[in-house]
């Protein structure tokens, strides 16, 4: 089980940067395709507030994945 944890700390490691590189990548493209004016200033507004309440979320998962690499999961308290 500590082998399973240790493998998935790894894939939220890659999970998390791979995913705001995911949401610029869509963010720029979905901007991009925007009618000029206000319909474009909305979607770049939109997707700026998606954004900054969606960095904090994967930087969590990076640190998620770090401490379950770490190995400080290993031992959970038993009630």
């Amino acid at each position: 089980m500590n082998a399973l944890k240790k493998a998935l700390g790894i894939f939220w490691i890659i999970l998390g940067p791979a995913s705001i590189i995911f949401m610029f990548m869509q963010a720029i493209e979905k901007v991009g395709l925007a009618p000029e004016g206000v319909a474009k200033t909305n979607t770049a507004l939109q997707w700026g507030i998606i954004l900054f309440i969606f960095i904090p979320i994967s930087a969590g998962l990076v640190v998620f994945g770090y401490y379950a690499l770490k190995g400080e999961y290993d031992k959970l308290p038993e009630d």
